[in-house]
């Protein structure tokens, strides 16, 4: 999905600057799907219009790393310039201003920065280029689009409905080569009434024609096909990072819905990406690996949060699909674990050779995540993010939230904290089920304490973090070694050398056992950040 949440809007005549509130939902199309969905958008109301458009950087790739876009477009007989940014809020928010050149323009304008001056958008684009060792922009890329759009209504919301078709690609290389990347995506944007409107549609037009949600931009295409002119490939997995809080965290006002959203939306911003690169057909090891984090985020945001709000939050309703999807896409893992990682270690000690193990998935990772309960507890979860930005609502608007959420969370990492000592002085008797339980739950402290880091300070939480990590990495090499030993037992029925690795396996959990055992203790004595004031007492 792609939003763009910007500033109030103001109206736009000839080439006065437009700056939009925009708020749209992304998808891509299965090609199969493609002839059915463009018949019911190419309605007698709807248009078919061609779009060129011309992308800019400066020649180090300055505003790509800060997630900035620069545009000139040709819609029609005039070109207009576009310049979109990430905003503060988090990864659902995006500045964005355009500006229609006079009809009498060149065929081929010269992007110009000062267009935007004055405006959010233009202020990150002057720092980011004020700071860059060569400002100067230059072309990078082109996009040739042909959009179908018309209106419905839906809920009482006015919304556009967007079909682009075409694509993306780099200036010739000097091998006479061109690299370009498809567009084929559904867009459907709110353009007045009720965001509850947007959202039905979206999960309306979702399931009827096996749309999955998008993240990635037509920028982000572009800067891809460059790379691959170069001969250079983009790192694609996304990583966690910390949500956002803004100003309400600082002057200790946000309240306890406010909170749930932003680290929804912060886990969002793992997961999106990453799925869209699986859906799209991507099985890279990392990509998968990234997506099953940030869905493991996201529940435990789920369930460690929900308290903040009651009933807010529709926990049960999203919990499922996100449970399903993360078995479905870990069910390749276990295999790779044992075949990758162990073997090597096992064949250095003398162990004879086991043809590579079986325990393939049955679902295709790109299954798993098209899956229908998937992507619409995606869309559902999406919404609830974008409901409270649509309707611009302050960060402590929400009637069900509670009065001190710095007190209960912190009552839950205390609690999460305590277990993990208490089971870690008697880890080795512990029977297996529950020892893999002390890992899942070592997680979730670890996780939750991430969330509130711009809450309580982050350096505190970080020296904490660093005693839990040790303890998760040595409980992550225990359970891995016991999913080892599962799978070459299982292997042994059929293949007797498989019977070595059980037996070396076996000899290296109790060290494995004792290790994790030392490092909760230590645990014990990290010194709790949640136990002393916080940084912004909400």
């Amino acid at each position: 999905m792609h939003w763009g949440i910007v500033p109030a809007a103001t109206a736009a005549h000839g080439n006065m600057p437009r700056t939009m509130k925009e708020i749209e939902f992304k998808f891509d199309i299965p090609r199969e799907r493609l002839a059915a969905l463009e018949k019911e958008v190419r309605t007698a109301s709807a248009t078919r219009t061609h779009l060129l458009a011309r992308y800019f950087d400066t020649a180090d790739g300055d505003l790509a790393a800060h997630r900035i876009a620069l545009r000139l477009r040709k819609e029609g007989r005039h070109w207009v310039q576009t310049l979109k940014a990430m905003g503060e809020a988090g990864p659902l928010a995006r500045l964005e201003h355009n500006v229609t050149l006079d009809a009498a323009a060149a065929r081929a304008p010269v992007a110009d920065p000062a267009r935007h001056h004055g405006t959010p958008a233009g202020e990150r684009l002057d720092k980011v280029l004020a700071h860059a060792r060569r400002p100067l922009l230059v072309e990078t890329f082109c996009t040739d689009i042909w959009r179908i759009a018309r209106r419905t209504r839906v809920g009482g919301a006015t919304i556009e409905l967007a079909l682009d078709t075409g694509e993306v690609y780099a200036p010739q290389g000097a091998s006479g080569a061109r690299q370009s990347s498809a567009v084929c995506e559904l867009e459907l944007e709110l353009l007045h009434g009720p965001f509850e409107g947007l959202l039905a549609a979206a999960q309306r037009w979702r399931a009827r024609h096996g749309l999955w949600l998008s993240s990635l931009t037509k920028a982000e295409r572009g800067e891809r096909v460059c790379a691959l002119q170069r001969g250079e490939s983009l790192p694609l997995a996304v990583r966690a990072s910390l949500p956002r809080f803004g100003d309400a965290a600082e002057l200790g006002t946000i309240d306890g819905a406010a909170l749930q959203r932003a680290v929804l939306a912060c886990t969002l911003a793992q997961v999106l990406p990453n799925a869209s690169e699986v859906a799209a057909g991507n099985e890279d090891a990392e990509v998968i690996h990234q997506l099953r984090i940030g869905i493991r985020r996201t529940r435990t945001a789920l369930r460690e949060l929900d308290a903040l709000a009651p009933g807010v939050l529709r926990t049960a309703q999203w919990n499922e699909p996100l449970a399903e999807a993360f078995r479905a896409l870990g069910a390749g893992r276990d295999p790779m674990i044992a075949g990758q990682l162990l073997a090597p270690a096992l064949q250095a000690d003398g162990a004879p050779r086991v043809a590579e193990l079986s325990g393939a998935p049955a679902t295709r990772p790109a299954q798993a995540v098209r899956a229908d309960a998937f992507q619409a507890a995606l869309v559902d979860m999406l919404g609830h993010c974008g409901a409270a930005e649509a309707a611009a609502l302050p960060p402590a608007a929400s009637a069900c939230a509670t009065a001190a959420p710095g007190e209960l969370i912190g009552r839950r990492l205390k609690k999460l904290h305590r277990q993990l000592v208490r089971d870690g002085r008697k880890f080795e008797s512990l029977p297996a089920p529950a020892q893999h339980r002390v890992r899942k739950r070592a997680k979730r402290l670890r996780y939750l304490a991430e969330f509130v880091a711009p809450l309580f300070g982050e350096r505190k939480v970080q020296r904490y973090l660093r005693r839990l990590q040790a303890a998760q990495d040595v409980l992550g090499d225990f359970q891995d070694t016991h999913v080892a030993q599962a799978l070459y037992t299982r292997e042994a029925a059929r293949d007797p050398h498989a019977w070595y690795a059980v037996g070396w396996l076996a000899a290296q959990l109790p060290g494995q056992a004792r290790a994790s055992h030392k490092a909760l203790g230590r645990l014990s004595d990290a010194r709790r950040f949640w136990s002393g004031t916080q940084k912004s007492r909400p």
